[in-house]
């Protein structure tokens, strides 16, 4: 029975399907972090005697039990039970009996969503913090492995001054780092307790906001009840802007990949399972898996964009538009994983064509070099830049261009050190937020995440 429902009431089939929509299947992600923020709930009623220890004991165990079953896809939700938090509800009644039926006391639907959508984001964020960090590590790795390796360095696709292998791999590396960075602004948003707010107004119960957001390792309760409602939809905004970003970054290594390894450059050779086939055409070896990570950022974009367009002109407190904003932000988790896990066989497999690359380099591309040059020499800049342009075109050898490049940074310098203190910093600023998540888990007995 849905919870809304008092048994009397009756519901024409296509208004259920079409209110309920993608729920059933969306909030099977959500279920187990239902069953997390319902144990918070539960230890909280005890303790202002809206439970007795019996009671508290017994809904601790179903919720535990409903946990393993929900992470292994056990526990279903039926288009009749609409969400999650109906089918959580009927299982803890069905264990539990009477005790049951007083797990919903004190909260709506709408603040036990906010709770289930901001753990989910949490333990989310952190986990493709962890494996955007292992593509990271990869990237130094081959970076490290090609530094000296000079290719061609372009702008406005014309060559433009000499450049490292090394130098693009160590690039993916920082962007990624950043755009590690850029998860803590989401993490902040989602690591506030919104229980106890209910549908936005409160409940005339003395419910303690400050223990079930301890509880749950948040970093506190959000203070004004109407303002819960204003996250929904906010925090997967920002959640889908940092995930653009990531993806963004993706996108670009992926273009410079597809780019370099055609038959125009012949840098770099992708590993054989990440091209396909031809229909027609025998010989073909297509990076139809690059291509498809270069527009994974205009599926998030457009999500982000369906996402901040719910909430134009929306009043406040809850509207049932902002349903709408649940799938958008399950998909982009998805789609940001795939990513990153193909992207990471990509690099640790591309194969380096280092005499094709150094080949490359015209002489017209160290004209800059050999400005600098006069320029170390005492000439002034533009003297030295109206001489070199006005001279032949003249090759210069590897060791005077990276004898001139010494600079933090710079092609042919080893930036591992660097970059991976650069990361640790960044995995500092996760440690609260993961031993937050931590300490959530310990309420259904599963301390990993």
């Amino acid at each position: 029975m849905r919870l809304w429902d008092s048994g009397s009431t009756e519901i024409d089939g296509a208004i259920l399907a079409f209110t309920v929509g993608e729920d059933p299947v969306l909030d099977k992600v959500l279920l187990p972090y239902d069953c997390i923020g319902s144990a918070a709930h539960v230890e909280m009623l005890a303790t202002i005697g809206v439970l007795n220890e019996e009671e508290r004991e017994a809904l601790r165990d179903a919720l535990s039990d409903a946990f393993i079953h929900a992470s292994t896809g056990r526990l279903g939700i039926s288009q009749e039970q609409e969400d999650c938090h109906t089918a959580l509800e009927a299982w803890v009644t069905q264990c539990t009996g009477e005790a049951g039926k007083k797990v919903h006391t004190g909260r709506s639907r709408n603040d036990q969503v906010i709770t289930a959508l901001r753990l989910y984001v949490r333990e989310q964020l952190l986990q493709l913090a962890a494996v955007a960090a292992d593509l990271v590590e990869v990237a130094l790795k081959r970076g490290r492995q090609h530094r000296s390796d000079l290719m061609p360095g372009y702008t406005h696709t014309r060559q433009a001054m000499p450049s490292t292998v090394g130098q693009l791999f160590f690039s993916l590396a920082e962007c990624l780092i950043r755009n590690i960075e850029a998860f803590v602004a989401p993490l902040k948003l989602a690591n506030r307790s919104p229980l106890g707010s209910a549908s936005g107004y409160g409940v005339p119960l003395p419910l303690d906001r400050q223990l079930v957001s301890d509880l749950l390792g948040f970093d506190g309760p959000d203070i004004n009840t109407i303002y819960v409602q204003q996250t929904r939809g906010l925090l997967e905004a920002s959640v889908l802007s940092a995930l653009h970003q990531l993806t963004l970054s993706l996108s670009r290594f992926a273009a410079d990949l597809i780019w370099f390894s055609s038959e125009a450059f012949g840098f770099f050779h992708l590993p054989q399972q990440l091209t396909t086939g031809s229909s027609i055409m025998p010989q073909k070896q297509n990076p139809d898996v690059l291509e498809l990570i270069r527009v994974a950022p205009a599926s998030i974009l457009g999500r982000y964009n369906a996402v901040t367009t719910a909430l134009h002109g929306l009043p406040s407190g809850y509207h049932r538009d902002l349903q709408r904003t649940k799938g958008p932000l399950v998909r982009s988790f998805i789609d940001t994983f795939a990513t990153l896990v193909v992207m990471r066989k990509a690099v640790d497999g591309l194969k380096v064509d280092t005499d094709k690359c150094a080949a490359a380099l015209t002489p017209d591309i160290f004209a800059t070099d050999r400005t600098f040059a006069l320029v170390r020499g005492g000439m002034a800049f533009r003297d030295a830049y109206r001489k070199i342009k006005e001279s032949e075109p003249e090759a210069m050898a590897n060791e005077l261009v990276f004898a001139g490049r010494d600079h933090l940074g710079a092609p042919g310098t080893d930036q591992t050190e660097s970059l991976r203190a650069a990361l640790i910093q960044v995995q500092q600023e996760l440690v609260g937020f993961a031993a937050g998540a931590t300490r959530s888990r310990e309420l259904v007995n599963s301390p990993d995440i």
